[in-house]
Protein backbone atom coordinates (compact mmCIF):
# COMPACT_ATOMS: atom_id res chain seq x y z
CA UNK A 1 0.00 0.00 0.00
CA UNK A 2 1.09 3.53 -0.60
CA UNK A 3 -0.04 4.96 2.66
CA UNK A 4 1.33 8.60 1.41
CA UNK A 5 -0.05 8.53 -1.32
CA UNK A 6 -3.38 7.09 -0.27
CA UNK A 7 -3.54 9.91 2.24
CA UNK A 8 -3.03 12.52 0.24
CA UNK A 9 -5.67 12.20 -2.32
CA UNK A 10 -7.95 11.50 0.13
CA UNK A 11 -6.89 14.70 1.93
CA UNK A 12 -7.84 16.21 -1.11
CA UNK A 13 -11.12 14.73 -1.45
CA UNK A 14 -11.92 15.38 2.21
CA UNK A 15 -10.87 19.04 1.59
CA UNK A 16 -12.69 19.26 -1.59
CA UNK A 17 -16.03 19.06 -0.41
CA UNK A 18 -15.34 20.63 3.70
CA UNK A 19 -13.98 23.80 1.22
CA UNK A 20 -17.89 24.51 -0.14
CA UNK A 21 -19.45 23.48 2.77
CA UNK A 22 -22.24 25.78 1.34
CA UNK A 23 -22.91 23.63 -0.96
CA UNK A 24 -22.26 20.29 0.58
CA UNK A 25 -23.36 20.61 4.23
CA UNK A 26 -25.08 23.53 4.45
CA UNK A 27 -28.29 22.86 2.22
CA UNK A 28 -28.98 19.46 3.63
CA UNK A 29 -28.74 20.61 6.90
CA UNK A 30 -31.45 23.35 6.47
CA UNK A 31 -33.59 21.07 4.06
CA UNK A 32 -33.81 18.72 6.62
CA UNK A 33 -34.84 21.53 9.51
CA UNK A 34 -37.62 22.30 6.87
CA UNK A 35 -38.78 19.18 6.65
CA UNK A 36 -39.14 18.37 10.01
CA UNK A 37 -40.61 22.00 11.02
CA UNK A 38 -43.02 21.78 8.31
CA UNK A 39 -43.84 17.95 7.31
CA UNK A 40 -43.06 17.25 11.60
CA UNK A 41 -44.83 19.44 13.80
CA UNK A 42 -47.40 20.05 11.24
CA UNK A 43 -48.57 16.75 10.21
CA UNK A 44 -48.55 15.17 13.86
CA UNK A 45 -51.72 17.43 14.60
CA UNK A 46 -52.75 14.62 11.88
CA UNK A 47 -50.90 11.93 12.34
CA UNK A 48 -50.05 11.84 16.01
CA UNK A 49 -48.25 8.41 16.69
CA UNK A 50 -46.70 5.57 14.21
CA UNK A 51 -45.89 2.76 16.22
CA UNK A 52 -46.42 4.76 19.69
CA UNK A 53 -43.82 6.72 18.43
CA UNK A 54 -44.57 10.60 18.15
CA UNK A 55 -44.50 11.31 14.33
CA UNK A 56 -41.78 14.32 14.27
CA UNK A 57 -39.53 11.83 15.94
CA UNK A 58 -40.40 8.85 13.62
CA UNK A 59 -39.58 10.47 10.24
CA UNK A 60 -35.89 11.86 11.74
CA UNK A 61 -34.11 8.63 11.16
CA UNK A 62 -35.36 8.45 7.30
CA UNK A 63 -34.40 12.25 6.98
CA UNK A 64 -30.65 11.30 8.66
CA UNK A 65 -30.74 8.52 5.76
CA UNK A 66 -31.47 10.59 2.97
CA UNK A 67 -28.98 13.09 3.56
CA UNK A 68 -26.23 10.38 4.25
CA UNK A 69 -26.77 8.31 0.74
CA UNK A 70 -27.38 11.28 -0.99
CA UNK A 71 -24.22 13.24 0.11
CA UNK A 72 -22.02 9.81 0.20
CA UNK A 73 -22.68 9.51 -3.36
CA UNK A 74 -22.48 12.58 -4.11
CA UNK A 75 -19.30 13.13 -3.40
CA UNK A 76 -17.70 10.53 -4.93
CA UNK A 77 -19.79 10.24 -8.16
CA UNK A 78 -18.98 14.20 -8.98
CA UNK A 79 -15.11 14.37 -8.09
CA UNK A 80 -14.86 11.39 -10.46
CA UNK A 81 -16.84 12.61 -13.16
CA UNK A 82 -15.41 15.99 -12.74
CA UNK A 83 -12.22 14.30 -12.82
CA UNK A 84 -13.35 12.97 -16.54
CA UNK A 85 -14.30 16.47 -17.77
CA UNK A 86 -11.50 17.96 -16.73
CA UNK A 87 -8.80 15.91 -18.49
CA UNK A 88 -7.26 15.63 -14.85
CA UNK A 89 -7.52 11.60 -14.70
CA UNK A 90 -3.90 10.75 -17.11
CA UNK A 91 -1.95 12.78 -14.36
CA UNK A 92 -4.43 10.33 -11.65
CA UNK A 93 -3.07 6.95 -13.53
CA UNK A 94 0.46 8.10 -13.87
CA UNK A 95 0.51 8.58 -10.25
CA UNK A 96 2.30 5.48 -7.87
CA UNK A 97 -1.03 4.71 -7.01
CA UNK A 98 -3.62 1.31 -7.74
CA UNK A 99 -6.42 0.77 -8.72
CA UNK A 100 -7.43 -0.39 -5.08
CA UNK A 101 -5.88 3.23 -3.36
CA UNK A 102 -7.52 5.00 -5.86
CA UNK A 103 -10.92 4.10 -5.43
CA UNK A 104 -10.19 3.39 -1.44
CA UNK A 105 -9.83 7.35 -1.52
CA UNK A 106 -12.67 8.24 -3.43
CA UNK A 107 -14.82 6.39 -1.47
CA UNK A 108 -13.26 6.99 2.17
CA UNK A 109 -14.04 10.80 0.72
CA UNK A 110 -17.47 9.90 0.21
CA UNK A 111 -17.97 8.35 3.28
CA UNK A 112 -16.74 11.45 5.20
CA UNK A 113 -18.98 13.63 3.28
CA UNK A 114 -22.26 10.85 4.55
CA UNK A 115 -21.28 10.55 7.85
CA UNK A 116 -20.35 14.19 8.69
CA UNK A 117 -24.03 15.04 7.12
CA UNK A 118 -25.88 12.61 8.90
CA UNK A 119 -24.71 12.89 12.37
CA UNK A 120 -25.62 16.74 11.68
CA UNK A 121 -29.00 15.80 11.24
CA UNK A 122 -29.13 13.60 13.73
CA UNK A 123 -28.08 16.52 15.84
CA UNK A 124 -31.09 18.65 14.70
CA UNK A 125 -33.49 15.61 16.16
CA UNK A 126 -31.79 15.66 19.21
CA UNK A 127 -32.22 19.27 19.59
CA UNK A 128 -35.61 19.98 17.45
CA UNK A 129 -37.25 16.73 17.50
CA UNK A 130 -36.66 15.73 21.09
CA UNK A 131 -35.75 12.06 20.50
CA UNK A 132 -32.87 9.63 22.29
CA UNK A 133 -30.77 7.72 20.61
CA UNK A 134 -31.35 4.06 21.70
CA UNK A 135 -28.04 2.68 20.54
CA UNK A 136 -25.62 5.42 20.18
CA UNK A 137 -22.56 3.33 18.57
CA UNK A 138 -24.75 0.94 16.72
CA UNK A 139 -26.68 4.06 14.94
CA UNK A 140 -22.86 5.50 14.13
CA UNK A 141 -21.72 2.45 12.49
CA UNK A 142 -24.86 1.93 10.57
CA UNK A 143 -24.50 5.04 9.40
CA UNK A 144 -21.09 4.80 8.04
CA UNK A 145 -21.82 1.52 6.46
CA UNK A 146 -24.37 3.10 4.39
CA UNK A 147 -22.16 5.80 3.26
CA UNK A 148 -19.62 3.39 2.20
CA UNK A 149 -22.04 1.52 0.54
CA UNK A 150 -23.56 4.37 -1.29
CA UNK A 151 -20.21 5.80 -1.62
CA UNK A 152 -18.77 3.04 -3.38
CA UNK A 153 -22.30 3.36 -5.67
CA UNK A 154 -21.87 6.46 -6.47
CA UNK A 155 -18.07 6.15 -7.40
CA UNK A 156 -19.44 3.50 -9.67
CA UNK A 157 -21.62 6.00 -11.42
CA UNK A 158 -19.11 9.02 -11.60
CA UNK A 159 -17.30 6.16 -13.99
CA UNK A 160 -20.11 5.15 -16.23
CA UNK A 161 -21.40 9.02 -16.38
CA UNK A 162 -19.92 10.62 -19.69
CA UNK A 163 -21.45 14.21 -19.10
CA UNK A 164 -23.51 15.95 -15.86
CA UNK A 165 -27.00 15.06 -17.51
CA UNK A 166 -26.31 11.21 -17.55
CA UNK A 167 -25.24 11.79 -13.12
CA UNK A 168 -27.89 13.91 -12.94
CA UNK A 169 -30.46 11.22 -14.69
CA UNK A 170 -28.98 8.22 -12.83
CA UNK A 171 -29.69 10.13 -9.29
CA UNK A 172 -32.80 11.98 -10.24
CA UNK A 173 -34.94 8.84 -11.23
CA UNK A 174 -33.15 6.41 -9.28
CA UNK A 175 -31.93 7.29 -6.03
CA UNK A 176 -34.31 9.97 -4.65
CA UNK A 177 -37.12 8.27 -6.03
CA UNK A 178 -36.08 4.97 -4.07
CA UNK A 179 -35.27 7.30 -1.07
CA UNK A 180 -38.91 9.24 -0.65
CA UNK A 181 -40.38 5.40 -1.52
CA UNK A 182 -38.23 4.04 1.64
CA UNK A 183 -40.80 4.96 4.06
CA UNK A 184 -39.31 8.22 5.35
CA UNK A 185 -42.31 9.79 6.11
CA UNK A 186 -44.89 6.91 7.15
CA UNK A 187 -44.56 3.18 7.92
CA UNK A 188 -45.33 0.66 5.34
CA UNK A 189 -47.89 -0.70 7.28
CA UNK A 190 -50.44 2.12 6.68
CA UNK A 191 -49.72 1.25 2.59
CA UNK A 192 -52.31 -1.25 0.52
CA UNK A 193 -50.78 -5.14 0.54
CA UNK A 194 -49.15 -4.24 -2.99
CA UNK A 195 -47.52 -1.18 -2.08
CA UNK A 196 -46.10 -2.87 1.21
CA UNK A 197 -44.79 -5.99 -1.35
CA UNK A 198 -42.98 -3.37 -3.19
CA UNK A 199 -41.46 -1.66 -0.49
CA UNK A 200 -39.91 -5.68 0.22
CA UNK A 201 -37.75 -5.00 -2.91
CA UNK A 202 -36.08 -1.35 -2.26
CA UNK A 203 -32.89 -1.60 -0.60
CA UNK A 204 -33.20 1.71 0.79
CA UNK A 205 -36.61 0.62 2.77
CA UNK A 206 -34.01 -1.36 4.70
CA UNK A 207 -31.55 1.23 5.22
CA UNK A 208 -33.90 3.81 6.92
CA UNK A 209 -35.73 0.78 8.71
CA UNK A 210 -31.85 -0.05 10.35
CA UNK A 211 -31.66 2.98 11.42
CA UNK A 212 -34.60 3.46 12.46
CA UNK A 213 -34.40 0.82 14.95
CA UNK A 214 -31.09 1.70 16.46
CA UNK A 215 -32.41 5.19 17.05
CA UNK A 216 -36.08 4.69 18.10
CA UNK A 217 -36.21 0.93 18.49
CA UNK A 218 -38.76 0.47 16.31
CA UNK A 219 -38.97 -0.86 12.84
CA UNK A 220 -40.97 -2.49 9.87
CA UNK A 221 -38.38 -5.09 8.83
CA UNK A 222 -36.26 -7.40 10.99
CA UNK A 223 -33.23 -5.69 12.24
CA UNK A 224 -30.79 -8.36 11.19
CA UNK A 225 -32.01 -8.11 7.66
CA UNK A 226 -31.68 -4.39 6.94
CA UNK A 227 -27.95 -5.32 8.65
CA UNK A 228 -27.58 -7.93 5.99
CA UNK A 229 -28.81 -6.21 3.21
CA UNK A 230 -26.94 -3.26 3.93
CA UNK A 231 -23.55 -5.44 4.43
CA UNK A 232 -24.41 -6.92 0.96
CA UNK A 233 -24.67 -3.47 -0.72
CA UNK A 234 -21.46 -2.64 0.92
CA UNK A 235 -19.18 -5.48 0.16
CA UNK A 236 -21.10 -5.63 -3.78
CA UNK A 237 -21.02 -2.33 -4.46
CA UNK A 238 -17.26 -1.27 -3.14
CA UNK A 239 -15.84 -4.84 -5.20
CA UNK A 240 -17.90 -3.44 -8.29
CA UNK A 241 -16.63 -0.28 -8.27
CA UNK A 242 -12.78 -1.33 -7.72
CA UNK A 243 -12.87 -3.97 -10.69
CA UNK A 244 -14.29 -0.95 -13.02
CA UNK A 245 -11.63 1.17 -11.79
CA UNK A 246 -9.22 -1.58 -12.13
CA UNK A 247 -10.49 -3.01 -15.60
CA UNK A 248 -9.91 1.07 -17.18
CA UNK A 249 -13.56 0.95 -18.91
CA UNK A 250 -14.49 4.33 -19.39
CA UNK A 251 -11.67 5.84 -18.04
CA UNK A 252 -8.80 4.82 -19.80
CA UNK A 253 -9.70 6.24 -22.86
Amino acid sequence: MNWVGLWTLTSREVGRFFAVYRQTIIPGFISSILYILIFGFTLERRISTIDGIPYTMFIIPGLIMMNTLTNASSNSSSSMLQMKLLGQLPDLLQAPLSSFEISMAYIIGGTIRGTVNGLLILLVGITLGGISVIQPFATVGFIILVSVAFSSIGFLLGQLADTWDQLATLQNFLLTPLSFLGGIFYSIKMLPDWAQSASFYNPIYYMINGLRFTILGVSDSPPMTSFIVAFIMTVGFFLAAVLMMESGKKIKQ
